[in-house]
């Protein structure tokens, strides 16, 4: 039996519980799911960007208990030292933990603009400048770190990375984000993870909706 446990909410709706459980699953540690539901007040406010702070996703392991995706990376990249979590060069690894960062705190207006729902899909959807702004600067990290880097991932294997920004990816797809070959390639892969397969399957077979994000903008 798992002596870790992971607390998420929705698998359709949250990116933060997608960002965690990623990267429990990259780490390679065993873990048993716990999942929040809907009606819980403290997980609808996450998912509608009106809790001040987000205690999901959660792990706990051997008695220790870390809930923001930064701590989670960092402590599972210390006792899963094997799994890369973190680049294992140095450089490399203050270059990953700045991106890393930089998403877990800015481009709140992709954020609210493009919210997570892996349900859905908006052929043509309008965005607007300032969630705009936001896009082309995702991608130009994304490109600077394939360049620099050599892909297929953002530090070239998998890393924190790839799981702080998978939500974007698949927010490019829910709302139709026009974007270059590059991009759309790397974010391919992304999708074409077994580990996002998985969620994806689990998301598109959630029963519960939250109509604050189902709405045709």
């Amino acid at each position: 039996m798992a002596n870790a446990t992971l607390t998420i909410s929705s698998k359709n709706y949250s990116s933060w519980s997608l960002r965690g459980w990623l990267l429990a699953r990259f780490s390679g540690l065993p873990f048993e799911e716990v999942v929040m539901p809907l009606d819980d007040p403290a997980a609808r406010a996450e998912l509608l960007l009106l809790s001040p702070s987000i205690l999901v996703p959660c792990l706990v392991h051997n008695g220790i208990k870390v809930w923001d995706t930064l701590a989670i990376a960092e402590y599972l990249n210390e006792v899963c030292p094997d799994a890369k979590v973190l680049p294992a060069d140095r450089r490399e690894r203050a270059h990953c933990r700045a991106i890393c960062g930089e998403m877990h705190s800015g481009f709140v207006s992709l954020r609210s603009a493009l919210p997570m729902n892996l349900k859905a899909h908006f052929p043509g959807f309008k965005v607007w400048a300032r969630a705009q702004t936001d896009i082309e600067r995702v991608t130009t990290i994304w490109h600077e770190c394939l360049a620099q880097y050599g892909g297929p991932f953002l530090f070239g294997e998998r890393s924190a990375a790839d799981a702080m920004f998978a939500p974007v990816v698949t927010r490019f797809v829910t709302y139709d984000v026009k974007l270059d070959p590059e991009i759309v390639e790397y974010g391919q892969r992304i999708l074409a993870m077994p580990e996002m397969q998985q969620w994806i399957s689990d998301a598109q077979h959630e029963a519960e909706e939250i109509d604050e994000l189902d709405v045709e903008f």
